[in-house]
């Protein structure tokens, strides 16, 4: 089975949280703080593997999680960092963020890695707080949790040649002829649902990867029929063969399926206008092919001297050599560089600067007989410590003076006892100042 996108969660790893511990060793009297930092987290990396065709993966997994550091330890010995998680993904694929659409990148080379999730920083051990006035502190701070996102893969196949066209004219029947490749083929629309790809050999040494895309209708770059699911992969070509059923089996006309695809991949993509075209005029070998294809050249040519138009019979095999002989000539003649066309990452940069002095506003609610403080430095700050020590609700208290919560708080009404809510951490209001 061929599958095309998914969505999966990505999580880094938590940081490993600091330790609190001091040296205990006969003949060093007051050793001091000797708790060590803990490791970071594990990223979540994708790396492309040019082995992978599909992202089948992605339909029975689609949760990955980053192992945490681990914790410090004592002797200050930090913890060790988490290992990346590595996230195999196959070549063409897309990354989108899922909450903001914004393109993650865009995996095109063997072995491109990016990172999706970033593991979280481990948190300080008490060798770090140490100061004159407090030489052995009995602080340390959590682990950083490591950042997670729904991520949306997209996987536009990646192929030198794509076959487009009306369904039933005989894309999947010439890709099964010079190829070993074996779709599924019937004189139904829409047999073919998914991208088939074949590897050709030309015959002279020379050999290209071709893909039979789903047929079109009209209306596909708005998501008609197959639409998008289709359209994505065309993208990926460096030239594109356009057949057509010369002998009108279906009652259509030949040179108005032209038109109609032509416009529907201008509507979706104006690049695509311009990739290298090739005619494949098929089913040469029924009645009328012949009237049909003279009045083609005729149309076609008025709107593109240039167009190339190959006579072919899937059939009976007829001009099917000279088309892979063509298309081969074609491929030499594009440059290596752009045979890959890559999706832009955004069409819009943001550029963030590190504020020198951090943001201290709060704001003050009140909940039946509690106050509420709202702020974002206090609640990081909560996160982070590790809030079971006298030091650690002192350094709290002297962030609220500081910022002056509490004098805010007095100012409202709080008095001795007066509940105080910040996050999920709540404490009663003390009027002593040498708590300070």
């Amino acid at each position: 089975m061929f599958v095309d996108k998914a969505k999966i969660f990505v999580k880094g790893g938590d940081g490993g949280d600091g330790l609190v511990a001091f040296r205990r060793e006969k003949y060093v009297p007051e050793g001091g703080p000797a708790g060590g930092d803990g490791g970071k987290g594990g990223d979540v990396i994708f790396r492309v593997d040019e082995g992978l065709r599909t992202l089948m993966d992605f339909r029975y997994q689609r949760h990955f999680k980053a192992q945490r550091g681990e914790k410090g330890r004592n002797k200050s010995q930090h913890g060790a960092g988490a290992d990346d998680m590595i996230v195999r993904i196959p070549p063409g694929t897309v990354l989108i963020d899922d909450d903001t659409g914004e393109i993650i990148a865009d995996m095109t080379r063997n072995g491109q890695e990016v990172i999706v999730a970033r593991g979280g920083r481990g948190g300080r051990g008490n060798i770090r707080f140490a100061t004159p006035n407090n030489p052995a502190p009995e602080l340390a701070e959590n682990g950083e949790e490591g950042q997670e996102r729904y991520v949306v893969l997209e996987l536009k196949v990646m192929a030198d040649v794509g076959l487009v066209g009306f369904p039933s004219v005989g894309k999947s029947t010439l890709l099964s002829v010079v190829s070993a490749a074996k779709p599924k083929i019937g004189a139904y629309h829409f047999t073919t649902i998914t991208p088939n790809l074949g590897v050709v050999d030309v015959g002279d040494g020379r050999s290209f990867v071709m893909a039979d895309l789903p047929g079109l209708i009209e209306g596909a770059h708005e998501g008609v029929g197959l639409g998008h699911e289709f359209l994505r992969h065309v993208e990926r070509t460096r030239i594109i063969i356009h057949v057509v059923d010369m002998a009108g089996s279906e009652g259509r006309d030949p040179f108005e399926d032209w038109v109609k695809i032509n416009e529907e991949l201008k509507q979706y993509n104006t690049g695509l206008a311009d990739r290298p075209q090739i005619v494949a005029a098929n089913k040469m070998d029924m009645e009328e092919a012949e009237a049909n294809l003279a009045s083609f050249r005729e149309q076609a040519g008025s709107l593109r001297p240039d167009l190339e138009i190959l006579p072919i019979s899937s059939l009976t095999r007829k001009g099917v050599q000279e088309l892979l002989y063509r298309a081969a000539d074609l491929l030499d003649a594009i440059p290596q560089a752009p045979a890959v066309e890559e999706v832009a990452e955004s069409g819009e940069h943001k550029v963030y600067k590190l504020k020198k002095t951090e943001d201290d506003s709060f704001t003050i609610t009140r909940d039946n007989e509690a106050f509420v403080v709202s702020s974002p430095k206090i609640e990081r700050m909560l996160k982070r410590m590790q809030l079971n020590s006298h030091d650690a609700i002192m350094k709290l208290a002297r962030t609220l003076r500081h910022m002056g919560v509490d004098e805010e708080l007095r100012r409202r009404g709080a008095v001795e006892g007066t509940i105080v809510r910040i996050a999920d951490f709540e404490f009663e209001f003390v009027e002593n100042s040498s708590y300070y």
